[in-house]
């Protein structure tokens, strides 16, 4: 591609996330024209980091910025609505981290002008673009695993398992009345919906807060970063450290998921199973490139990511020969390579599997009736919410 045809980007937000977005980025030979830290003095030392050409001191002075086509939006979790809102103004696309917003009434209105603005808008349900995942939902499509019965799994980790663990993520105002499920088991739940074509149609649902108060540094705490010794403040906790779901779908099926950031020893351990009434399918993200496929009347069988052995979804996202793992970072490259593709013909593929505004707004609908149920303990369907 020449420098005059390259396809332009600005990132919002310069920590862990917005790192790999500008890592993904520049692998996909997008220029990233320049990132917009939490202070000015934090975007220009993280832009020297990076190697990024300019900090922005504003996201006014980004979107004036006449050489950024796409925004992605990796902001804490309250920005992302006006960040959002501003972007699609200013006619850029958009790529925004989940949760796509704080409530359902903000993302309802996102989708709507998401799609009044013509612009390209996708959320980073990276999760997704592992080959092997594309590769059961082709499964499911061609039905393999013939009528979906049972979905269950979980998504552990434990870098907030102690007291002295924080992040924004914790602080309500900041990341949203719901956090373990907000945070990663949405990730899950898309996933899951992604696979088997289907979404839960009414949930039960149990939180949990095992730490009441937290220690809280006074100064920048990176995510996944252990906590330091410099000065704190106790805080008390009203978000989720762990909460135990369960669904219905529309068809009947049913499933089950433990969410939980405080299970020690789990780093990123998403599983998800898909039983079926001719087989099933058990994936795991810390071994990602092995998908566990079981049978009643033959042996089971445990497919390791291979082009030439997927089926078309598999392969066409895969990057790397059979036996080169494909990691966290290379669902990132996945996931934008499709999105720049429709950036770059101007309309949604026909095969475009990426997270729409449509599906980040789901999982706001998802989160509220998780709150609602768990404040009444009952069922709730996602309508009563």
């Amino acid at each position: 591609m020449s420098e005059r045809n390259r396809q332009t980007a600005a990132v919002i937000g310069t920590g862990f996330i917005g790192t790999v977005h500008t890592w993904a980025l520049r692998r996909l030979g997008v220029r990233v024209e320049g990132v917009l830290g939490s202070s000015a003095e934090r975007g220009q030392s993280r832009a020297a980091e990076l190697g990024v050409d300019r900090a922005y001191a504003s996201l006014e002075e980004l979107l004036e910025d006449p050489r950024v086509e796409v925004v992605h939006v990796t902001s804490p979790n309250h920005l992302h609505y006006p960040h959002v809102k501003a972007i699609l103004g200013a006619g850029r696309h958009v790529i925004c981290e989940k949760p796509l917003a704080m409530t359902s009434a903000q993302s309802a209105e996102m989708v709507d002008i998401a799609r009044e603005s013509g612009r390209i808008c996708a959320v980073c349900y990276n999760i997704r673009f592992y080959p092997l995942n594309q590769h059961v939902r082709g499964m499911v499509a061609n039905g393999d695993l013939g009528d979906i019965r049972l979905i269950t799994g979980h998504y552990l980790q434990d870098w907030l398992a102690k007291d002295s663990d924080w992040n924004w993520r914790l602080e309500v105002e900041h990341g949203g009345a719901l956090r373990s499920v907000g945070d990663i088991g949405t990730h899950w739940v898309d996933l899951a919906g992604f696979v088997s074509g289907m979404r839960p149609v009414s949930v039960l649902a149990d939180l949990s807060t095992f730490i009441k108060e937290r220690q809280k540094p006074l100064g920048p705490v990176e995510t996944f970063a252990r906590s330091g010794d410099g000065k704190t403040e106790t805080r008390r906790i009203e978000t989720d450290d762990a909460a135990l779901i369960l669904m219905r779908f529309a068809n009947g099926a049913r499933g089950s998921l433990t969410v939980s950031q405080v299970s020690p020893g789990r780093k990123n351990a998403l599983h998800l199973e898909i039983a079926g009434s001719k087989s099933s399918t058990a994936w795991q993200s810390e071994t990602p490139d092995h998908l566990w496929i079981g049978h009643r009347d033959e042996p089971n069988q445990m497919l390791q990511r291979d082009g030439g052995l997927m089926n078309q979804n598999g392969a066409a996202a895969a990057s790397l020969p059979g036996g080169h793992v494909e990691g966290f970072a290379d669902t990132f490259f996945a996931l934008f390579r499709s999105v720049y593709a429709d950036i770059a013909q101007g309309k949604p593929g026909p095969n475009a599997s990426y997270a729409t505004f449509e599906d980040g707004h789901f999982e706001m609908l998802f989160c509220e009736a998780v709150l609602k149920s768990a404040s009444e303990g009952r069922w709730t369907d996602l309508g009563q919410v």
